[in-house]
């Protein structure tokens, strides 16, 4: 395969989380106009009580115009917050509990056909109850599930959201 060459990158809008760009490119000795998203990145939570039941969060989604049910998950505060500590922050702002230990599961990239966005999901188990701290647009129910319940929402096809697939696939295929 012939490498692809970038030849310019534009800034075309910055945005509160993401950063739009027009890149040029090389490809094959053709010239092309690429769309780019960044993302700093960001951590989600496969979030796991005593009684085995899943931590979700349901909340409303702009983009689908939607309350959608999700892992618990934010973006990084700065592009070099270790994800771990974005992971733990988050997990407790959106859920009101806190986890000392918390196992790496993956890494996903959401949408790689133009955008770079990240995310590093971990496990969260022995959950200690605190105080949600949410930010003031958010409006976040936390709820409890069996994982063969969400596996169900998923084979339906009621649940899209590609981070929260991955979570509960992976924490099923590795501890069920």
């Amino acid at each position: 395969m012939e490498p692809v060459k970038r030849l310019k990158r534009e800034l075309r809008a910055q945005g509160t989380v993401i950063g739009l760009y027009k890149d040029t490119v090389e490809v094959n000795g053709n010239i092309a106009e690429w769309d780019y998203i960044h993302h700093d990145g960001a951590a989600a939570v496969v979030a796991v009580n005593d009684g085995g039941k899943l931590l979700m969060v349901r909340q409303y989604r702009n983009a689908l115009d939607r309350f959608t049910l999700e892992l618990p998950a934010g973006k990084l505060d700065d592009p070099k917050e270790p994800t771990l500590e974005c992971a733990m922050r988050e997990l407790e702002e959106e859920t009101g509990y806190r986890c000392e230990n918390m196992e790496y599961l993956l890494t996903v990239n959401t949408t790689v056909a133009f955008c770079n966005e990240k995310i590093d999901l971990y496990l969260a188990r022995n959950l200690e109850k605190t105080e949600q701290h949410l930010d003031p647009d958010e409006e976040i129910n936390v709820e409890l599930w069996d994982i063969k319940d969400l596996q169900q929402l998923i084979y339906e096809g009621k649940m899209t959201d590609s981070k929260t697939i991955a979570g509960i696939m992976t924490y099923a295929a590795k501890y069920q």
